[in-house]
């Protein structure tokens, strides 16, 4: 069954890529919005000018261009923490009804996604089609 905006869930490939990008940024956190296609989030958008440290990532929402394929975010926690904060809370509300937070080790089941009321929100992981998009 589809969720807001028509999507049914999120692709492995996409998953791996942030988990990659988390740990590349570890122990600083990663931020991105995410972008979904044919009902799959499938693609993450780096924002110029995004700023991180150990306990925060900003994002300059203002260097993006209106985009209505973005359906959510992402950002990583550098310890095992999947709660959000009132902060998390605030961005979740402005950028669309899919929000991943990400753990360290940053692993295949460490994320969780949330709508904009910081309710958990279960999206299936699908598998990537062939031919790429």
């Amino acid at each position: 069954m589809a969720g807001k905006n028509g999507v049914t869930g999120i692709s492995r490939d996409l998953i791996k890529l942030i988990m990659e990008a988390s740990k590349s940024s570890h122990p600083h956190e990663f931020a991105a919005l995410l972008r979904a296609e044919k009902g799959v989030i499938s693609e993450m958008l780096l924002v110029p000018g995004t700023a991180s440290d150990e306990d925060s990532a900003i994002m300059m929402f203002h260097m993006m261009p209106i985009d209505r394929s973005i359906v959510g975010s992402v950002h990583s926690h550098p310890v095992h923490d999947l709660r959000y904060s009132d902060a998390d809370l605030h961005m979740f509300g402005s950028k669309g009804a899919y929000n991943f937070i990400v753990t360290y080790p940053y692993g295949e089941n460490d994320w969780v996604c949330y709508n904009p009321r910081g309710e958990r929100v279960a999206i299936q992981v699908v598998e990537d089609q062939a031919g790429g998009n």
